[in-house]
């Protein structure tokens, strides 16, 4: 077997797919099968981060459109990352998987205050480091701490798992003739408007060289693929 493409990854997930079926909350069965996933990789020696959105429990974003201060959307935005990050070390530690949850926003009694060189020493003792909080400031997705993070933590790549296996130039879900990209440019998926991401993690991505490898996590077996460099998903890259 070909050895991993990537020695340390920052792995994002959308909080929907922790919810499962029940589109609504986290359902804890999902959160064990996305364990066993990301043991799978673990044990190729690949040194994972990651990062949960909070799309399964509350939308910032959402919240003001209907009244709501930004402001406070996304803080309790932040706070539902959390709750997504503590599920995720419960269901990895039950995997024998030494793990850390660091935050943003100081949370103490059940996460550690996300400093990069703490989160750096995790890394190197192969623990899988969740960082939830997102940036811990309004106004910025996980997908751009996301984009962050990976720098920080000195990620080869930004493998994001998504309910789609991939990137389209529209929709799959509502247009039976969207085309799929096994590879595009950041360049590309900025002037064509293509929201796999919010367009200031694209950006920060696209100044840093970071590659973005979008895949559906949903599918098992499919992270391991990603990570030995088997052409599954896009990859978005200069």
């Amino acid at each position: 077997m070909p050895g991993p493409k990537y020695g340390r990854i920052l792995l994002k997930l959308s909080g929907e797919v922790l919810a499962g079926k029940q589109e609504f909350g986290i359902d804890p069965l999902v959160a064990s099968r996305l364990a066993s996933e990301i043991k799978t990789i673990h044990e190729l020696n690949v040194t994972i981060g990651l990062i949960i959105g909070a799309g399964n429990i509350f939308r910032g974003m959402e919240a003001a459109t209907k009244g709501m201060d930004r402001v406070t959307g996304d803080y309790l935005g932040m706070l539902a990352t959390i709750m997504n990050a503590i599920s995720l070390q419960d269901a990895l530690e039950k995997e024998g998987i030494e793990t850390r949850t660091l935050s943003a926003i100081s949370v103490s009694q059940i996460s550690e205050p996300f400093i990069r060189r703490r989160a750096l020493r995790h890394l190197d003792k192969n623990r899988v480091v969740i960082v939830a909080g997102g940036t811990g400031n309004p106004y910025f997705t996980t997908d751009t701490a996301a984009a962050l993070r990976a720098k920080e933590l000195k990620a080869n790549v930004l493998l994001k798992g998504t309910k789609v296996d991939g990137v389209y130039d529209k929709d799959p879900f509502l247009h039976s003739d969207a085309v799929k990209y096994d590879e595009i440019s950041y360049s590309e998926v900025l002037n064509k408007n293509i929201r796999i991401m919010d367009l200031t993690a694209i950006t920060l991505c696209k100044e840093n060289m970071l590659p973005i490898h979008v895949f559906n996590i949903n599918k098992n077996g499919d992270l391991k693929k990603a990570i030995l460099g088997e052409s599954i998903g896009t990859i978005i890259n200069v």
